[in-house]
């Protein structure tokens, strides 16, 4: 049987490692600040922020969340912006995306402060990426590579295909992997032979937002996968397709009439993986987490204790 990546677990050591950190910089100096700018009223964004505003509180960081309204214009939401700019006690602005299609949503990201950008997506943080510079990551590939290295599955010297470009996970986590030393395949929907191609890879990142689409005809036996994809499905017919073998996933969809699937054939990940991370359970936990990283690393840095 594969190794399960668990994502709890890992989750639960970041946040052990920074309760001391944030102890000391509340001691020194003031704890960490977290402002997140949140537009309107997504049902998925209300749950994710919900869940960034319980971490904070449970780690000692000062949360705050900002709440324009969803007919708010892009100068509406800049001017909440430049307000957390200017305001000291926050360390960390994350505006939570999406964003309602009437707010220029790169003009927002870039007012941001860089050295408050702790979503590291700002141009000037990914060029830190690009160049091998200190600066802070974007949270999902870096929780993908604190999950590879806390496992203890090597990086360097293998072949890694990430299967998706967006530049939220797919490009920052192809830098992450290459900057660890691997060689590292960049694909996406016009890459020819799809397939043929991941089977190449002994690490394999699945992030394109397709539920069930990586079957065991991408993934090279032995290969360590990582499922990024969380999709909510609520057809059954979808659910039994995919799920039949899987009775207790089938029994659960039956009992809430959805299920998350990942981006990876459930079934045909375990016949062929030496290790992979489940969905719920695998990455998802470590986003808020390498979150938390970020926030604490920058309050450091401005508190003037590192």
């Amino acid at each position: 049987m594969p190794e399960i990546l668990d994502g709890n677990r890992v989750r639960d050591e970041i946040k052990s490692e920074l309760r001391p950190r944030i102890a000391s910089l509340t001691a020194q100096k003031r704890a960490p600040g977290l402002a997140v700018v949140l537009v309107g009223n997504n049902p998925a964004s209300e749950i994710y922020v919900r869940n960034k505003i319980k971490t904070c509180e449970e780690l000692g960081i000062c949360s705050q969340t900002l709440r324009p309204p969803q007919s708010a214009s892009t100068e509406e939401v800049l001017a909440a912006v430049h307000e957390l700019n200017a305001r000291d006690e926050i360390d960390g602005i994350l505006v939570q995306l999406p964003l309602p299609p009437q707010v220029d949503a790169k003009r927002v990201l870039l007012a941001i402060d860089p050295a408050k950008d702790v979503d590291g997506l700002h141009p000037y943080n990914v060029g830190c990426l690009v160049a091998g510079l200190p600066g802070p990551r974007a949270c999902t590939p870096a929780g993908i590579i604190e999950l590879l290295k806390r496992y203890r599955l090597p990086i360097a010297g293998k072949r890694a295909a990430v299967v998706g470009r967006s530049d939220i996970v797919g490009k920052p986590a192809a830098f992450l992997l290459l900057h660890e030393h691997a060689t590292v395949t960049i694909c996406h929907s016009k890459t020819p032979d799809l397939p043929a191609v991941c089977r190449e890879a002994d690490i394999l990142v699945a992030a394109l937002g397709k539920p069930a689409m990586i079957t065991g005809e991408f993934i090279r036996p032995g290969a360590v996968v990582i499922d990024v994809g969380t999709t909510r499905i609520e057809d059954r017919g979808q659910a039994v397709r995919v799920l039949h073998n899987i009775p207790e996933k089938m029994a659960a969809f039956e009992k809430r009439g959805f299920v998350l699937m990942g981006d990876v054939h459930p079934v045909d990940v375990v016949s062929k993986a030496s290790a992979y991370t489940p969905v719920p359970g695998g990455v998802g936990p470590l986003t808020i987490a390498m979150l938390m990283v970020n926030t604490v690393a920058s309050a450091e840095h401005r508190c003037g204790l590192c």
